[in-house]
């Protein structure tokens, strides 16, 4: 098996497995226990949070542990909306964010909130000048995407987090779900008020993630029932899934020092072999994040290539995960190039760090293969 699907999600690391094992067998308290199982498990998910924090500079209390992005982007997004309501009830993002941010400002539409969705430029980025625009004085939430899931055009988050510093009022929440160990983003120094992350992309555990949300910022919980999370987050914790999480995150930005050269030269191999096969078109741009690579075939089903590979024991996909089994073409591609051939026909392969240069090789020649076959069969 070649898996090239790791935005979709990842293969969880064996350390991280085996900490979740050890934990959810020996570690039963429930952390709101007054007895001694209950203490042992409260010590063990303020440790991870310490390490979480000392892993991205914050401070600890500022981590809220989630069941992963589509939570975290609602309870930012929507926390933040319900909590501030009576500052203004306007809020930005863009036309290119993933369907649980995109489709949570489509709720607060329902709900009385006037939402602006930026447009993007040609390589699917918001410019500082069009979020600066769209500013109001009853403005109270922007909200982007750090690197885009399908694309994987990196957004100017620290830009727009110097351009925001100048609105106090302007609360600033970044989806950092598809670029935390592959592209730096300091949390501290970045104007960054709320940060949504998700584990099961950097061979954590399904299940696990965390939003950092900071000092003094207070949003209003999806979940009542307990003071659990600093009363952000009800519910008996995930005292395993934080501890395996924390490990993962240690393990993915070592990696992330060590490797990220070798993830380029791979992308780079891939990316200039799929320009030399007749009909293709690629997407992702040379200074995006170093783990996508986003092609179309214009003409074919992107679902036929996918199965076509798939056969071959490759495995890639077309959208975002949340998307894939949805007919419409992309709203990401469609956005950003305008044209409904390359929105319709869009594949993405995407990297870890544990990919070789043997399987991407491999992905290259039967690429040269088998697209050449589609094609005229497509053209019979």
């Amino acid at each position: 098996m070649i898996y090239f699907d790791n935005s979709a999600t990842t293969q969880p690391y064996k350390d991280v497995v085996e900490t979740y094992t050890k934990v959810v067998q020996q570690y039963i308290g429930n952390p709101s226990s007054l007895h001694p199982l209950g203490r042992q498990a409260e010590r063990l998910i303020t440790q991870a949070r310490e390490a979480v924090s000392s892993l991205l500079g914050v401070k600890s209390k500022e981590i809220l542990f989630t069941s992963g992005g589509t939570e975290g982007n609602n309870l930012a997004i929507k926390g933040t909306a319900f909590r501030y309501r009576n500052r203004g009830r306007h809020l930005i993002t863009t036309k290119v964010e993933h369907p649980s941010v995109y489709e949570a400002f489509q709720y607060l539409e329902g709900q009385g909130f006037e939402v602006t969705y930026l447009p993007v430029d040609k390589t699917g980025a918001v410019s500082v000048q069009k979020v600066k625009e769209a500013l109001r004085e009853d403005t109270i939430l922007v909200s982007l995407i750090h690197v885009n899931n399908e694309l994987g055009t990196v957004n100017p988050i620290q830009e727009v987090g110097r351009l925001l510093a100048d609105y106090p009022k302007v609360l600033f929440h970044v989806d950092h779900v598809q670029g935390i160990g592959k592209v730096s983003l300091p949390f501290k120094g970045s104007g960054i008020d709320l940060c949504t992350v998700s584990g099961h992309k950097f061979h954590g555990l399904k299940g696990t993630g965390f939003l950092y949300l900071r000092e003094g910022i207070w949003i209003d919980p999806l979940l009542h029932g307990g003071s659990q999370e600093l009363r952000h987050r009800a519910g008996t914790e995930n005292i395993a899934g934080a501890v395996s999480l924390a490990k993962a995150l240690r393990l993915t930005l070592e990696n992330q020092q060590n490797k990220t050269e070798k993830i380029k030269q791979l992308q780079g191999m891939i990316v200039n072999a799929v320009r030399e096969i007749h009909g293709t078109h690629v997407n992702s741009m040379e200074d995006g994040a170093p783990h996508i690579i986003h092609f179309s075939v214009p003409g074919l089903k992107p679902e036929v290539l996918v199965q076509a590979l798939a056969e071959e024991g490759i495995y890639v996909s077309t959208k975002s995960a949340c998307s894939s089994k949805q007919s419409e073409p992309s709203r990401v591609l469609q956005e950003t190039f305008r044209d409904e051939e390359l929105a319709k026909s869009g594949i993405r392969v995407s990297l870890s760090y544990d990919n070789t240069e043997e399987e991407a090789n491999t992905l290259i020649t039967t690429l040269n293969r088998v697209i050449p076959e589609l094609l005229e069969v497509v053209n019979i």
